[in-house]
């Protein structure tokens, strides 16, 4: 009895104690077989063309003076990455230009011969993206770095395929690092930047383009501008940012091709717009643009309202305006900056509903659905910026009503601040009085009590309250 009870007591604990001893009895390597998961394997699975570095110009570090510590942290661990996975890997584009004119690249991209799914295997934070271009997206906290493979030409086999203007619609065949380069727009765009060994390759004279302050085309400008018209838009802003002089034969082909924009999809249209006018040059953008011709059309009527002298004064100052924010590392608003663009000619189709019989207000609903809905055929300006637009543009009467509770209400709009600024580009442009701005401008910075005095007097008609007419109670007596 005694002993069944000490067994029962003490036996489990022993067993346990001799579990544990012979686990630890076990050898190290046994153990970490055990608990270690799957490593992903390193070892590069496959090799497109081959890396071919023979027609390159190699620039070193003493010739180049890349300085390092404006290279992007995610960029460099990108690159560690895919080279430790045995693939080659540079930063390339207009981030290595930017370097060399020793500016602050905005966002650094990266060549790889690794294809997207093998990038998207080394890291874990990545996703594919893209149907015309397949790239990947490596995330590194808030910074995300984009990743594409080197690109061979369209016309070799694979998923390629263009139209019959020769505009490029797919393009994911891939190449070596030479054909990459030979892929590449402009000689400035086509040096490629290791920041392992500090070295540049060039495969045609970028750097001496850059170093000339030349901004010249690879290949034949007119099959480059077929292959994708909106190069035409890219040459522009990028010579008007950069201060770089376009190569004679890269602008000879624009004026003459500049129909083909008509043929890109009206959402990459906008996208390289936008670009352009939140470059912080897009006074300049805008004078190449009407110097090529290549103004009409991109926005409805946009030439014609820079052809009349209040339109012309009032778009030139928000455009100024707008590259004064961003140099001055300030952030710019799209719906503000395409609300001034399409401003006048929302005015013009204003007055012809006006005209036409229509309230004032209903009359400026109807405008400004019909200015948007035709330049989205050219221009397919988010919806997201358009809805911001209308607001903009449907406080500008209210501006105008300077008595009652109005201007209160005014004050309180979300949209006031931006619904203000456009207002006084309008009273700068010579639109409307400048008193008018300047009441507002006092009218906002006053406390309750000089605002009330600023109010003019109401003159609007009142409305006539409708009286409720009370309904004949159930009980009373019916007529007999």
């Amino acid at each position: 009895m005694i002993r069944k009870l000490f067994n029962k007591i003490f036996k489990p604990k022993l067993a346990k104690t001799e579990h544990e001893a012979a686990l630890r009895a076990k050898p190290e390597n046994a153990k970490s077989q055990q608990n270690t998961r799957p490593i992903l394997g390193t070892k590069k699975s496959t090799k497109l063309k081959g890396s071919n570095t023979d027609g390159a110009t190699i620039i070193a570090l003493k010739k180049h003076q890349i300085d390092r510590k404006l290279l992007s942290n995610a960029a460099i661990k990108t690159i560690e990455g895919l080279q430790k996975a045995g693939f080659e890997a540079y930063i390339v584009g207009g981030a290595v230009r930017d370097l060399l004119l020793k500016r602050v690249p905005k966002d650094f991209d990266v060549a790889t011969d690794a294809t997207p799914e093998e990038v998207n295997r080394v890291f874990r934070r990545s996703r594919i993206i893209g149907r015309r271009f397949r790239l990947v997206h490596v995330l590194f906290g808030d910074e995300t770095i984009e990743v594409s493979t080197f690109r061979g030409h369209h016309e070799a086999k694979g998923d390629a395929h263009t139209n019959e203007s020769g505009r490029i619609i797919r393009d994911n065949v891939f190449g070596s690092l030479e054909e990459d380069a030979t892929r590449r727009d402009f000689t400035a765009n086509a040096l490629y930047y290791d920041p392992t060994s500090e070295e540049v390759l060039d495969f045609h004279q970028g750097f001496a383009d850059i170093q000339a302050g030349i901004l010249r085309m690879i290949g034949k400008p007119e099959t480059r501008y077929a292959e994708d018209p909106v190069r035409m838009l890219r040459v522009v802003r990028l010579s008007a940012k950069l201060g770089l002089q376009i190569d004679p034969a890269t602008m000879a082909p624009i004026a003459k091709m500049a129909d083909l924009l008509e043929d890109v999809p009206p959402s990459r249209l906008f996208d390289e717009m936008l670009k352009l006018f939140l470059s912080g040059h897009a006074i300049e953008s805008v004078a190449a643009l009407r110097k090529q011709h290549l103004h009409h059309g991109l926005l409805p009527m946009l030439d014609v309202v820079l052809e009349q002298p209040m339109g012309e004064r009032f778009v030139m100052l928000a455009l100024q305006n707008t590259d004064n924010r961003i140099l001055s590392g300030k952030s710019a608003n799209p719906s503000f900056l395409f609300a001034t663009l399409l401003w006048h000619e929302v005015l013009a189709t204003w007055e012809v509903y006006k005209n036409d019989g229509n309230p004032p207000i209903p009359a400026l609903h109807m405008a400004m659905s019909e200015v948007l809905a035709s330049q989205a055929e050219k221009l397919a300006i988010h919806n997201r910026y358009t809805a911001t637009m209308k607001e903009i543009w449907g406080m500008q009467p209210r501006f105008e009503q300077r008595s009652g509770k109005r201007p209160f209400g005014l004050l309180t709009h979300p949209r006031y601040r931006a619904g203000y600024d456009f207002l006084l580009l309008r009273c700068e442009s010579g639109e409307l009085p400048a008193e008018l701005g300047t009441w507002w401008t006092s009218f906002a910075e006053a406390d309750n009590e000089t605002r009330q005095a600023m109010l003019e007097a109401d003159t609007a008609p009142k409305k006539r309250r409708k009286r409720n007419r009370k309904k004949p109670s159930g009980n009373a007596p019916s007529e007999s």
